[in-house]
């Protein structure tokens, strides 16, 4: 007797259909193409899974300098500044205090720019 793989292939291309739902047309009905939307759309995931990332770290960036500036550093010396003090804070828990609490952030440029002159007093 012959046996075929035709359970499992009808499983996996209805797999392939349902994981499809949501595709415009043919996308979401027809296996062939359903399959290629699926496949481009795992690599798209995959591909801003590490996009993400960036863009995140990007808008903390962005975050931590405006309020740096509004007072009355840059960036780059106000993470120079936490360095030397050893604040180890990261960018994300930064921002959020740039957000939330400008007096708290505040005290943190006044002690980055004290480690600062420690720092250049020291060299």
């Amino acid at each position: 007797m012959r046996v075929t793989n035709g359970p499992a292939s009808r499983k996996r291309r209805i797999r392939t259909i349902k994981d499809a739902k949501g595709f415009r047309g043919r996308r979401s009905k027809l296996y062939r193409y359903a399959a290629d939307a699926t496949d481009h759309a795992k690599q798209y995931a995959y591909r801003d899974r590490k996009v993400k990332k960036r863009t995140f770290r990007q808008l903390w960036q962005v975050r931590i300098n405006a309020s740096a500036r509004a007072a009355g550093t840059t960036y780059s010396r106000f993470m120079e500044g936490l360095k030397a003090a050893k604040i180890a804070l990261d960018r994300k828990v930064l921002s959020d205090i740039a957000a939330t609490d400008t007096t708290a952030f505040g005290e943190l440029v006044k002690l980055a720019q004290e480690a600062l002159k420690a720092k250049a007093v020291k060299a």
